[in-house]
C-alpha cells in the first residue's frame, strides 16, 4: 500500500496541471543509486503499466508503482513538506533502514 497524503495530492494536483497533464498519474519508483544505495525517482504517466501496482488519494490523484520498486516501496506515506524551498513530495518510507540528508535516497 502507498499512502498519498492530502498535501501530496494538492502539490502533485498543481505539479499536473502547470506542467499540461490532465490525466494520469505520477509514477514513482526506485533505482539503484544515490548516496545511500537506492534513490527515489518520479516521472508523469498517461497511463498505469499492465503490471504497475495503481494506488488513488481521497482526491483522486494516481500513483503508478512498478511491482519490483513497490517491494521497496510497500508502506510508503507519500507526502508533501510545505516548509520546504518548492513544496517537495517526501517519501516516509518503513522499508528504509538510513536515507541521506536531502530524503533523495535510502538503503534497506
Amino acid at each position: 500500500m502507498i499512502e498519498i497524503t492530502t498535501a501530496a495530492a494538492k502539490r502533485i494536483q498543481e505539479l499536473m496541471l502547470a506542467q499540461g497533464f490532465s490525466d494520469g498519474g505520477l509514477r514513482i519508483g526506485v533505482k539503484a543509486g544515490g548516496c545511500s544505495g537506492f534513490s527515489y525517482v518520479y516521472d508523469w504517466a498517461s497511463k498505469p503499466k499492465s503490471d504497475d501496482q495503481v494506488f488513488e488519494s481521497a482526491e483522486g490523484i494516481k500513483v503508478f508503482v512498478d511491482p519490483k520498486s513497490y517491494a521497496l516501496l510497500d508502506g510508503t506515506v507519500l507526502d508533501c513538506d510545505t516548509n520546504m524551498l518548492g513544496q517537495s513530495l517526501v517519501f516516509k518510507n518503513p522499508n528504509a533502514t538510513s536515507s541521506c540528508g536531502c530524503g533523495e535516497s535510502f538503503s534497506v
